[in-house]
């Protein structure tokens, strides 16, 4: 009995020492524990965080405040343009002009060309079409439009877009703060087509509020901007976004038109606006969207203020702008063809066309040459080297940095104006100087037939201009139709076609045969001695 008792009291001694040694290591650890958190935490407070820049988020307030006083600030600076004219009935009634919708496209027939066609017919309420998209007028009535325009001299010079004066017989001008139904005669100081840029004047009797022109060059992709317009004929609308992209050449644009691309709600009656950075300077002149309803889906465009400013400046002064050209195709270095023309990085303007008696010709040019510099400043691309080239002064002296067969030479060029080569004003016949045809013509070429989408076996002088009111414009001829024959003769070039409409005696038609996207057709131009 004895014996049992001991052994139950030393199996209940072992339960004690086990249980002991259980809290007992459990408290060495919490202690251990303890004394390594503490030691962690006065490491991180030991850590210098003194040269860290601090955080900081604007607040929303803060940027409303900005959008705010940018606004008010342009507001006084943005107009309301309304335009008047009586449309020329066309020898074909299918024709579509830049900036006219025909009854195809309201009932969803019609051709179904090049999508990019339609940028000029979906532009802002441009002539033919009402600030709700419809026609303003119809059946030989009067068409109103309208579109929105910048005060760039206080003395009431204005810019705008061409295609929203353009054809115009009569243009009207709001200013901000003008009563209801207070409007002023505009008129035209000059136009551009090239950079689709326009200077009109008001007569006003005290000084307005212009507004400055920013450097487009210095945004970035991201930066804010604001739209301010007169979209659907709602006045000092303005609308916010970013910029989506710079330097977009798109497909049927023209050789100096490079935009900048934002999502900023633009829509009709929008064009010749300003876009406008967070400084309050206009960066850009709201031009045209993307989109397949005509109204605003994400995409819109505008010139940017250093094309812009030059632009502005010689319409004032002259009323006219002479645009330069080298006589040469350009396509830009990508990352795929650099090492081709032994190029450490894909800036530049590769040559794949030299035009036969040019300045870029005459001056040695060639194809495959690099263009990496142009009088000492770096050619980023293409499109950069087509708008300096195209804003120097004809007759103007450039060194170009070309890098043939890896090779560095410098070639001296004189510029000539464009059209001056390629471009032959049908004008034989003329009478104080004034076209008697009213046609601008240019060979065509393998990029213009690529282009126009012409057949391979289409041989003629392209249209290039149309001058408004002449025989050409009466007969319904438009930029990029390509005569074939004249007076029942086959005509293979620009010169052909000068010619033959110069042996055209005074107060005789001429018959032309044309090709035009919707096929082949024959025109009548009405001598303008008969008239």
């Amino acid at each position: 009995m004895d014996s049992r008792m001991t052994f139950r009291d030393r199996m209940r001694s072992h339960r004690f020492l086990s249980t002991l040694l259980v809290v007992a290591t459990l408290f060495v650890g919490i202690l251990i524990g303890t004394i390594i958190q503490r030691g962690v935490k006065g490491a991180t407070k030991a850590v210098n965080s003194s040269d860290a820049t601090p955080l900081k988020v604007p607040a929303p307030q803060q940027l409303s405040n900005a959008f705010s006083q940018v606004a008010k600030t342009l507001e006084p600076s943005v107009v309301n343009i309304n335009t008047e004219s009586t449309p020329k009935t066309a020898a074909n009634p299918h024709i579509r002009r830049r900036g006219q919708q025909g009854q195809q496209d309201n009932n969803n027939g019609g051709d179904e060309g090049d999508p990019f066609q339609d940028f000029f017919d979906r532009f802002f309420g441009g002539q033919g079409q009402s600030p709700f998209g419809g026609q303003g007028g119809g059946n030989g009535g009067t068409e109103r439009a309208l579109g929105s325009g910048l005060i760039v001299d206080s003395k009431g010079y204005i810019i705008t877009n061409q295609h929203v004066v353009e054809k115009a017989d009569r243009i009207r001008v709001k200013l901000d703060g003008d009563p209801p139904g207070v409007q002023h005669d505009a008129k035209v100081i000059g136009t551009d087509a090239e950079t689709d840029l326009a200077v009109i004047k008001i007569e006003v009797s005290h000084p307005l509020t212009a507004a400055k022109l920013g450097n487009s060059d210095s945004m970035n992709v991201g930066d804010w901007v604001l739209a301010i317009g007169s979209p659907f004929a709602l006045e000092e609308t303005v609308t916010a976004g970013i910029v989506s992209s710079k330097g977009r050449d798109l497909p049927g644009g023209r050789q100096f038109q490079r935009f900048i691309q934002t999502d900023a709600a633009i829509n009709p009656g929008n064009s010749g606006g300003p876009l406008v950075d967070a400084r309050g300077e206009v960066v850009g002149i709201n031009t045209f969207l993307i989109s397949p309803s005509g109204t605003f889906s994400g995409m819109a465009f505008a010139i940017p203020s250093e094309i812009a400013k030059p632009t502005v400046a010689t319409l004032i002064r002259d009323g006219k702008v002479r645009h330069s050209h080298l006589g040469v195709g350009v396509t830009d270095v990508t990352p795929e063809n650099a090492q081709f023309f032994h190029l450490n990085d894909n800036s530049g303007a590769v040559i794949t066309q030299v035009e036969a008696g040019s300045p870029g010709a005459r001056a040695g040019l060639q194809i495959g040459d690099v263009i990496t510099e142009l009088d000492g400043k770096a050619v980023r691309d293409a499109g950069q080297l087509q708008v300096v080239v195209g804003q120097k002064t004809p007759g103007a002296k450039i060194s170009l940095r070309v890098i043939r067969d890896g090779k560095s030479i410098t070639l001296p060029v004189t510029l000539e104006e464009m059209g001056s080569h390629t471009v032959a004003d049908a004008t034989a016949g003329t009478e104080h100087g004034k076209a008697r045809w009213g046609i601008g013509l240019t060979d065509m070429t393998p990029n213009i037939r690529e282009e126009l989408q012409a057949p391979a076996d289409t041989k003629g002088a392209v249209i290039a201009s149309v001058e408004p009111g002449s025989p050409a414009d009466n007969a319904g001829l438009s930029q990029g139709d390509v005569v074939l024959e004249v007076d029942r003769h086959k005509v293979e070039s620009a010169a052909d076609v000068q010619r033959t409409l110069g042996n055209v005696a005074k107060g005789h038609d001429a018959l032309l045969l044309i090709w035009s996207k919707g096929g082949n057709s024959f025109r009548v131009l009405h001598s303008p001695e008969a008239a």
